[in-house]
């Protein structure tokens, strides 16, 4: 197996960009579960980021929502997340709270509220224009509930135009990631409802429209690093959503349900040439902490991901290649297996306190008073939530 010193510097090139709206109140179905701290402002949200990055040097970029993080200067806005240590990334356009939207956005059947929805992506490449972001998410609640109740072609149709108007808006360092989430909010049908959906549509408008992988977008027992694998070799991987699921989009921590899935998507991830500063492929975290406190749920699951990726790094893949082509079934599930159970954590421990970082980033943002801080000075106000 692959040993961790021939790992280390390979550590260095992640990058997990994080969500604005993750250090919001949020909450289920049910009830928003408010927190003391919790921040006001996108201000506010982008300090508590900064705080995941001081302690782990793994979240170098903070995700914007509009209108949820909406400001009267963008560029102001950036020189705050600098003057905090991180820069401004992905912006993400939001199209699923308006009431014009009930039945559809990019897809309306009516040109005013169709157009609408494209200007709204419009007014989002003007805030990437400021903020100097790369890419622009899109991810759609648009579909329908019944059999008959819209033209589902037509509808692929008006997307496709849609999408083709905002490509071309793009400045030609931007990029467009198309999201697909196969159920939810609507459950007859999704207009982007999978891969195979988000990458006919990407690919009909060019080599900056990407595919965008949450992981928590797929049905029960889909093979997700199938998906990574086909997405890489296509050249249309272009960012990653990273959460946990048990039973639907449940946005928990990433590998909490499952890190030997995490893992496994990891390593086709390293196979498929998709990490690293050169790769081209963003990853991003899309969580919800409901019951947990932000800035150590942001904490623990950008480690999560990065033990899961030194692990999948450890993998021998010249052996596992020899055992394939050999066919030897279990001699080369062994080898994947090996380095998944590799505990790597004192490594990583050494391998920060080696950069100047905290061996322990969970200890070290607990005892620095910083959430004590938070809840004593952010009184009054309205706390930021989801939709806000």
């Amino acid at each position: 197996m692959t040993s961790f010193s021939s790992i280390a510097t390979r550590l260095e090139e992640q990058a997990i960009e994080l969500p604005s709206w993750a250090f919001g109140n949020s909450g289920t179905r049910f009830k928003v579960f408010g927190t003391p701290g919790t921040p006001r402002t996108p201000e506010e949200k982008i300090a508590d980021a900064a705080q995941v990055n001081k302690y782990t040097a793994l979240s170098p970029t903070v995700a914007l929502h509009i209108p949820w993080d909406k400001v009267d200067d963008y560029s102001a806005l950036r020189r705050f997340a600098q003057d905090h240590g991180v820069d401004l990334g992905t912006v993400n356009s939001n199209t699923f709270q308006d009431d014009d939207y009930k039945f559809g956005s990019l897809t309306h059947v009516d040109p005013t509220i169709r157009q609408k929805a494209i200007d709204h992506h419009f007014e989002c490449i003007d805030v990437m224009d400021q903020t100097g972001s790369r890419d622009l998410k899109i991810w759609l609640a648009d579909g329908s509930n019944y059999p008959g109740q819209a033209d589902i072609r037509g509808r692929q149709d008006r997307l496709a135009d849609s999408l083709e108007q905002i490509y071309a808006r793009l400045g030609e360092e931007q990029r467009m990631v198309l999201e697909y989430k196969f159920f939810e909010p609507a459950f007859y049908h999704m207009d982007v409802p999978d891969w195979g959906t988000s990458y006919a549509q990407v690919s009909a408008l060019g080599e900056r429209a990407l595919v965008c992988l949450d992981t928590g977008h797929h049905a029960p027992g889909t093979n997700i690093e199938f998906i990574v694998m086909q997405l890489l070799r296509l050249g249309k991987l272009g960012s990653f959503d990273f959460n946990s699921r048990f039973y639907a989009d449940d946005d928990l921590i990433v590998g909490a349900a499952d890190p030997f899935q995490l893992f496994r998507i990891l390593y086709e991830v390293v196979r498929g040439g998709g990490y690293g500063t050169d790769s081209g492929v963003a990853f991003m975290l899309d969580q919800c902490h409901n019951v947990e406190d932000k800035v150590p749920g942001q904490l623990r699951s950008v480690l999560n991901v990065q033990e899961m990726t030194a692990r999948a790094l450890l993998v021998d893949s010249d052996a596992l290649t020899a055992a394939q082509d050999a066919g030897d079934v279990l001699g080369a599930n062994g080898i994947l297996m090996d380095a998944f159970y590799t505990d790597v954590r004192a490594d990583l421990a050494a391998w920060r306190e080696s950069r100047g970082l905290p061996a322990d980033p969970m200890a070290a943002y607990a005892a620095s008073g910083y959430q004590q801080k938070i809840a004593e000075e952010r009184v009054g106000g309205v706390q930021a939530g989801w939709g806000a």
